[in-house]
């Protein structure tokens, strides 16, 4: 499942942190990282779902 969560975060880096942690802090960081630059974006969702 891990496997599948970081395809999706690469595609869509706040969807894969979604469906990693729900509406916690961490999606809305993600959402501002991918605002700001879209690799910003993919390096913090596939940390968030490689830590967890």
């Amino acid at each position: 499942m891990d496997l599948l969560r970081i395809i999706i975060a690469i595609l869509l880096p706040p969807l894969g942190v979604f469906l990693q942690v729900g509406f916690a802090g961490a999606f809305w960081l993600n959402i501002l990282l991918t605002l700001l630059g879209y690799i910003p974006g993919i390096v913090h969702a596939v940390w968030i779902i490689a830590r967890r």
